[in-house]
């Protein structure tokens, strides 16, 4: 394996930076490839059949072209749909992201989870399959609240932040039966940990924000264990579509460590 070899980290936009910040936490000197498929923001409005094709056409494109050791789905949509495919067609090591029912229900208290995430997520069976696994016995209360994923995009580009996509999350979920009682939220979108203050101010104390960006980073440490790596300079952010998309972005590209955005 060549040290130089580079961990791609793929979403639809920037919220797989939430993935990157925690797989550095673990993984201080792995090359890294961002690949944010500006062009196809958002997957939530997209049909299931849209976004498998596009997620592994063009993770298949960027695999052969950058050579990674492992490539991470770091969007929830985008897993829950196409990660079993994606799998199929690459030789190497995909970690997905998931929504992180399991340990919200393990340090939930009152039994009532939320779970907020894009409409295509939270239709998902694979959501099913997780909370009949997981939260048995358990209250999992789902909305959709898509709007954040522009928020977070905004945020990152130091832009201000409307609350009241979050106060219409947070006011959806609490009039449904035993909404009162969420303790514990699931982000089933790697966008909203970007959010996390916006997100407990509406929320409040008694809610616990759960992601699952620790869990993924962990995983890809573990199954890249013993491997030589090296960053040898900036890491690369690639976008599709122009790279004007990605405008604004610059100061929090600079101080994670990547180069200037570049087009795929």
């Amino acid at each position: 394996m060549d040290e130089r070899s580079p961990i791609l980290i793929f979403d639809s936009g920037v919220g797989g930076l939430t993935i990157h910040d925690a797989l550095r936490r673990v993984l201080p000197d792995a090359p890294v490839i961002y690949g944010a498929d500006l062009a196809g923001l958002p997957y939530g409005a997209k049909s299931e059949a849209e976004i498998a094709a596009r997620v592994a056409g063009l993770l298949g494109r960027m695999a052969e072209r950058y050579q990674p050791r492992l490539a991470c789905i770091a969007c929830n949509t985008a897993s829950t749909i196409a990660l079993g495919m994606v799998r199929d067609v690459l030789e190497i090591p995909i970690v997905g992201t998931v929504p992180a029912i399991k340990p919200a229900a393990a340090q939930s208290k009152t039994g009532v989870i939320g779970l907020i995430g894009t409409q295509a997520t939270i239709r998902q069976r694979y959501v099913d399959d997780l909370e009949a696994r997981f939260a048995v016995g358990k209250t999992l209360l789902r909305v959709a609240a898509p709007d954040l994923v522009a928020a977070a995009e905004a945020k990152l580009r130091g832009q201000a932040v409307e609350g009241a996509a979050i106060e219409r999350a947070a006011d959806e979920l609490a009039q449904m039966p035993d909404g009162q009682r969420i303790d514990t939220l699931v982000l089933a979108c790697t966008h909203f940990p970007l959010l996390a203050d916006e997100l407990a101010a509406v929320f409040g104390d008694g809610v616990a924000l759960v992601d699952g960006a620790e869990g993924i980073a962990r995983r890809i440490a573990s199954l890249l264990e013993g491997q030589p790596m090296r960053r040898t300079g900036a890491d690369r952010f690639v976008v599709t579509g122009p790279v004007d998309a990605a405008k604004g972005l610059e100061n929090a590209l600079e101080r994670r460590g990547f180069s200037s955005p570049e087009i795929f």
